[in-house]
């Protein structure tokens, strides 16, 4: 029990931090806050393992190798890979509430399945994430909000660069990749390839990119709900971020929106073409900014280079990628 000798309960917290009595204008302070945070931060010293540079880590093929309840911190480090391993049940046993987040408050956690802080040199290949020994959908209500329990799936941040996300799987999770953490964060580094992965049964993040420049391509979205993770788009470009969507594929049932697949604040840019929704080819970019008021802008400032494996029609994406990603490594 993280919490033992920390004076941390959550009944307690609930009681002290009510909106009703406690007020929507300032984040918690206070007893009960600082034995929460306390808490947390024993959690943390369990869980939260930081990888040195000059590090492979890597599930020994065949054996279904994986880290579940742990975070990989990988942090102002060079030359990582991450490979062949199944993520999963990354929680937060202490969610803060945040009062001030959006219309009605959220829980917000910590810990992240791998985060990257100014990591350079980084290649996460073959992995899969997910929530699935503990969907959100479990999670307990409290003041009317999700008490969210699980943070990010990679997060790429505090100005990480030459970052590869290869063939892997992201499933059953709400955000799942974060490019930059803040809207000021470091211009001229968070440049990423994100290739020939799946995201399925996933909300959110796929990914949302700040500043940086970044190369979608070959990558297959499944936006059809699973378990409850009903999507809000795939792919978000804000605070000027320089984004190369380019030969992916889209699956979107029945009802679905297309003009949902994108998301922005109007200053980012996805630029890029040959992308299929369900088999046809669709301009993405022109079918958002059609239905919404803060349009991405559709051209970037560099051009992609090193794309010597890319496939100039994503029509196969769906069912090549189906058996080639993911922790599924046998040699």
């Amino acid at each position: 029990d993280y919490s033992a000798g920390t004076g941390y309960a959550l009944a307690a917290y609930l009681k002290a931090y009510d909106p009703a009595t406690y007020g929507t204008s300032k984040l918690p302070s206070g007893t009960q806050e600082k034995a929460r945070d306390a808490a947390q931060q024993k959690q943390a010293k369990n869980i939260v393992f930081k990888v040195p540079a000059n590090t492979t880590i890597v599930g020994v093929p065949g054996t279904k190798a994986g880290i579940t309840g742990g975070s990989l911190q990988v942090q102002s480090v060079d030359n990582v890979i991450i490979r062949n391993l199944t993520f999963s049940a990354t929680e937060d046993c202490f969610p803060q509430w945040d009062p001030t987040d959006g219309d009605s408050g959220n829980w917000n956690s910590q810990y992240d399945a791998v985060t990257l802080r100014g990591a350079t040199h980084v290649w996460a290949d073959h992995n899969t994430f997910t929530d699935a020994s503990h969907f959100d959908g479990a999670n307990p209500k409290y003041y009317g909000r999700e008490y969210q329990i699980h943070d990010g799936d990679l997060d790429i941040t505090k100005g990480s660069d030459l970052v590869t996300v290869e063939r892997n799987q992201f499933t059953n999770h709400d955000k799942t990749m974060l490019i930059g953490s803040s809207d000021t964060d470091s211009v001229g580094k968070l440049r990423v390839s994100i290739h020939h992965n799946v995201w399925k049964g996933i909300v959110q993040r796929a990914p949302l990119t700040r500043i940086g420049q970044v190369h979608i391509y070959n990558n297959y979205f499944d936006t059809t709900t699973v378990n409850g993770y009903a999507p809000l788009y795939s792919i978000n470009s804000r605070a000027k971020a320089q984004v190369v969507a380019e030969d992916n594929y889209w699956k979107v049932p029945t009802g679905g929106k297309i003009s949902k697949l994108l998301s922005g604040d109007g200053t980012g840019s996805i630029a890029g073409g040959g992308n299929l929704v369900n088999g046809t080819s669709t301009d993405l970019v022109a079918v958002y900014n059609a239905a919404n008021s803060k349009k991405l802008k559709t051209t970037v400032n560099w051009t992609p280079t090193l794309n010597a494996g890319i496939q100039s029609s994503a029509k196969n994406l769906p069912t090549e990628l189906a058996t080639t990603t993911g922790a599924v490594l046998a040699n």
